[in-house]
């Protein structure tokens, strides 16, 4: 894997088919820095653009925390300016994008503290998988700011109209249980478990069929957009599975009823075609 320049609190490192991003940046809880955040797009493009990789986990150190969000103390130095300000939240936006636009499936590992951009970081991924202990927050009413429009549909599509009010109007943080329930994560295990579960999901995505787990990201995304009757480009997806090698493995396997093997599959370039 080509491993891009990256701050020394980004690590990023793959064990065959599955790529980890660690944010390592303990002494302040994983808050991200301006320079932190320019980073994501360059090491989501290596991931992207590795034959071998299929899936990326974002996690924090070991027992955490995933992120407590943007390091506050810089906003005196790099959002000083109004058009500071703007720089600034274009930056972030971009690293969200370049997180949630990869083709391959994203799983956050989150222990302890996941809080505004943070919290923005994990929504950004496909799964979030939570230690039981963790605390979510989305805090942007105890700053005084607003959160760009393309986070907030994000957290609606991810949680609903009603949980997203509650969480961006009160700032309130809520355990993992919680937040498990309001939809902010997928599943909940206990703190000696969440790593390995996360990973198990993560290898079991790597092994699934490259077009299906693409094919569906992308479909999805649509849906997403406001796209819900079929055009050219996803009728031509249909009839690429159908004629693709994941296809004939599936296929072959259930008939000799074995697991499939799609090792040999390469990932598609499906592209991230709008609606």
């Amino acid at each position: 894997m080509r491993i891009p320049a990256l701050p020394p609190q980004l690590r990023l490192s793959a064990d065959g088919p599955v790529a980890t991003l660690v944010v390592d940046r303990p002494d302040r809880l994983n808050a991200f820095t301006l320079q932190m955040w320019a980073a994501l797009p360059e090491a989501a493009a290596a991931v992207e653009e590795d034959p071998e990789v299929r899936v990326l986990v974002i996690r924090g150190p070991s027992g955490g925390p995933f992120s407590t969000g943007a390091d506050i103390d810089e906003f005196t130095t790099v959002r000083r300016e109004p058009a500071d300000a703007q720089a600034y939240t274009e930056v972030v936006q971009r690293a969200e994008a370049a997180v949630s636009g990869l083709s391959k499936p994203v799983v956050a590992l989150i222990e302890g503290w996941c809080v505004g951009g943070g919290c923005q970081l994990a929504l950004a991924c496909d799964v979030r998988v939570a230690a039981d202990g963790a605390s979510f927050g989305i805090t942007p009413a105890k700053l005084g700011i607003v959160y760009p429009l393309a986070s907030t549909a994000r957290l609606v599509h991810t949680v609903g109209h009603a949980t997203a009010r509650f969480l961006l109007m009160t700032g309130e943080v809520v355990d993992a249980q919680r937040a498990l329930r309001m939809g902010l994560v997928d599943e909940v295990c206990s703190p000696h478990a969440v790593r390995r579960r996360a990973y198990a999901l993560a290898r079991m995505l790597a092994g699934r069929a490259p077009i299906s787990v693409a094919g569906a990201k992308a479909l999805i995304d649509r849906v997403l957009a406001g796209q819900e009757s079929d055009d050219a480009w996803t009728r031509e997806l249909y009839a690429a599975s159908y004629h693709s090698p994941e296809y004939a493995e599936g296929v072959a396997a259930f008939g000799e009823r074995r697991v499939p093997d799609f090792r040999d599959c390469a990932w598609p370039s499906l592209g991230r075609v709008e609606a």
